[in-house]
């Protein structure tokens, strides 16, 4: 393919825009379950505790479009999963030994779960996420139990917030039918979350080798890279991750010139929730560019004055470009049918069962 036809096709995919099927209520309570906890926070005097619980709220993204029942046990079982991948993320954080093998172990299993149910998107990325955030947590002792049950608070919340909005979609548009049961294959389910999980915990490897300042965000980069249905989409997001990070970081910069309180904290987090939301299924980079201030302002707002945004930036742009070039050399070793059938087999050996 001749280079100039190359630029012409990439930015015609950067330029693509997707229809939306959601319904508008949606955005508007998954900003209230994250926004919400911030709110209380701000209003009890303990923002960076507002802050966790909002990250617990996040779980709202995992509801599922099936019937009542089945929607409020998933979201049930995703809110008991986010809250022990923190609290995992925690224990990584007071024995550094252990934060890389708990890191691939709740990618892989996350992962696994999340395929063998067939899980819509985000998938394992939040609770990666989680625990990202939580290994680079500065707390200790009765902190930690505090920060943990913060966040279990804020998955309550979520699934609060999502059974009333889940009896308005259905008193407005019906029962959904029920869906085929899902009948996922062993190598989708094990031997890509294998690869998956072992890329995740390389890249957090890279960004300890490279000594760099928040490495929590590489392993996150990595995950989402990684996730894409062909190395073509893996591609494709790289590139959208990184140019809609940069732009990203001129929009966080715009917000910490602001003379911000905790409410103004809670008010911007929960406006970029809501845009989030709102672009996420039309442009996976341009909701990009609101993805990176509202992760940072999540994990960094809490210190107030003493947050240096101009360190941050570098720190995050520099964690975004390492997390998604491994995320895009795991993608390619994910969609190579040598590397699957000899890893499957591998595998297939050590699981008799399987």
């Amino acid at each position: 393919m001749p280079f100039k036809q190359f630029l012409v096709d990439e930015f015609r995919q950067l330029a693509s825009v997707n229809a939306s099927d959601r319904p508008w209520e949606m955005p508007v309570a998954a900003a209230l379950a994250s926004g919400l906890p911030i709110f209380i926070g701000a209003a009890f005097g303990e923002l960076g505790l507002g802050l966790v619980a909002s990250v617990g709220g996040l779980v709202f993204l995992h509801l599922p479009a099936t019937r009542l029942p089945h929607r409020m046990a998933w979201l049930m079982a995703c809110a008991f999963g986010m809250t022990g991948s923190y609290a995992m993320g925690l224990v990584g954080h007071l024995y550094p030994p252990l934060l890389v093998p708990l890191l691939v172990i709740i990618a892989i299993v996350v992962t696994m779960v999340c395929r063998f149910y067939a899980a819509p998107p985000p998938g394992s990325l939040f609770f990666v996420m989680a625990a990202a955030i939580g290994a680079y947590t500065p707390a200790h002792g009765r902190d930690a139990l505090v920060q943990v049950g913060a966040l279990a608070l804020g998955t309550v919340l979520a699934v609060a917030i999502a059974f009333l909005y889940s009896l308005h979609i259905v008193s407005r548009r019906g029962v959904p039918a029920p869906s085929a049961p899902p009948d996922p294959e062993f190598d989708f389910v094990v031997v890509d979350s294998v690869v998956i999980g072992a890329f995740v915990g390389l890249s957090l490897l890279a960004a300890q080798a490279l000594q760099l300042d928040r490495p929590y965000w590489v392993p996150v980069s990595c995950l989402a890279i990684i996730q894409g249905a062909s190395l073509r989409a893996a591609w494709s997001r790289q590139l959208q991750r990184i140019v809609g990070t940069a732009l990203g970081l001129l929009v966080f910069l715009a917000i910490a010139q602001l003379p911000l309180d905790a409410w103004g904290v809670a008010c911007v987090l929960t406006v970029l929730t809501l845009v989030i939301e709102t672009l996420v299924v039309r442009h996976y980079g341009l909701a990009t560019v609101f993805i990176t201030p509202l992760t940072i302002l999540l994990a960094e707002a809490a210190q107030g004055p003493a947050m240096a945004p101009q360190r941050i930036m570098q720190a995050r742009l520099v964690d975004t470009i390492v997390g998604a070039t491994i995320g895009l050399a795991g993608a390619a070793c994910l969609h190579s049918p040598r590397l699957r059938a000899v890893l499957g087999a591998g595998l297939r050996r050590m699981l008799p069962g399987a």
